[in-house]
């Protein structure tokens, strides 16, 4: 096993962050990866008011993982056991490339892991928490950009790139609320499926960034706001559940420029770790999903912040959670 584990943070709490198994190009893109994401999951718990760090975990995946023959249990054995060696100041649980059935194994050598199976006595998959704390910073944004109160999406259309298994869930959840969704998702009959489901139109994955919409949601994997890519958009807001949208910080900035408002991230997506930080204290779905709901409120103060100092949003967040980490565990609730 090859694998990296990033702790960014334990100020306010034992560090929590998935697991990502990606097979990477060079060990420095996998440092790269690990460390970025790590600082991103410990603002994400700071700007969520919860007891926790952040941090992440990275396997490099070997060339033979796709054959059927492959020992996935042995991987994740050795993986609990690299988590164990750190004695708790890392909690691990799913994410890109992971499931519950692989923390189901961690569990099996390690107390210190969370997301695993309700059989198991943890809380299950996190995506619909995480599509659900999406959906309300979505109506944040709808509320503040569009005049819509009460939560009210209908017949606000939104572009959703990538319809896996947060996609699909928030293609459920704006649905539900009446918005018109157009997805594209690299799995022809993933994307097919979701949309026949929601009555969603399908576009191309590179013609999503063109479709004129007025939220654009990036759920699939990060660096999707690109140089490449930001031109094209015809969107008054980016608001998806994917982790790493931006390119770089500089399209932070770039965005506010172009009168186009960025949810931050790590604010939005973050009631998978709501959810699986509630597991730690004592899992109550009910409380999760109330905590979850609260992102809502996050991403108003980050607009509101944004429009009153013309500061970009990714920047008013960063300072948040600085702010916050700073305070230290006084200024977190249980």
């Amino acid at each position: 096993m090859r694998a990296l584990v990033a702790i960014h943070s334990t100020a306010l709490g034992p560090a929590i962050g998935g697991c990502r198994v990606y097979h990477y190009a060079d060990e420095m893109s996998a440092v790269r990866d690990v460390t970025r994401l790590a600082r991103a999951m410990s603002h994400k718990a700071a700007i969520s008011r919860l007891p926790h760090g952040g941090g992440k975990a990275v396997i490099w995946a070997p060339a033979e993982i796709s054959r059927p023959d492959f020992d996935r249990v042995a991987l994740f054995t050795a993986f609990a056991r690299f988590c164990d060696s750190l004695n708790g100041a890392y909690l691990t649980c799913e994410d890109s490339g992971t499931s519950t059935q692989d923390m189901d194994v961690v569990r099996s050598h390690t107390r210190h892991v969370l997301g695993t199976s309700k059989s198991q006595g943890g809380s299950g998959d996190p995506s619909p928490f995480t599509a659900f704390g999406c959906r309300r910073g979505i109506e944040a944004v709808a509320e503040a950009l569009f005049d819509r109160k009460n939560g009210d999406l209908s017949g606000l259309r939104v572009a959703i790139q990538g319809v896996g298994s947060v996609g699909g869930y928030l293609a459920d959840e704006l649905h539900a609320k009446g918005a018109r969704l157009i997805v594209s998702d690299i799995d022809a009959n993933r994307a097919k499926s979701v949309a026949q489901r929601v009555g969603a139109e399908i576009v191309s994955i590179d013609d999503i960034f063109g479709v004129e919409c007025d939220i654009f949601a990036p759920c699939a994997l990060g660096g999707a706001i690109s140089a490449s890519t930001i031109g094209r958009l015809r969107c008054r807001a980016i608001a998806g559940a994917a982790n790493n949208q931006l390119e770089s910080p500089a399209m932070d900035h770039e965005l506010l420029h172009r009168n186009i408002f960025y949810a931050p991230d790590y604010a939005i997506n973050a009631g998978g770790l709501i959810n699986v930080a509630q597991e730690f204290a004592g899992y109550d779905a009910d409380k999760a999903r109330e905590k979850a709901s609260h992102i809502y409120e996050t991403i108003h103060e980050i607009i509101d912040r944004s429009r009153s100092t013309q500061r970009p949003p990714g920047e008013i967040a960063d300072s948040m959670a600085a702010e916050i980490i700073a305070a230290g565990p006084s200024s977190q609730k249980a």
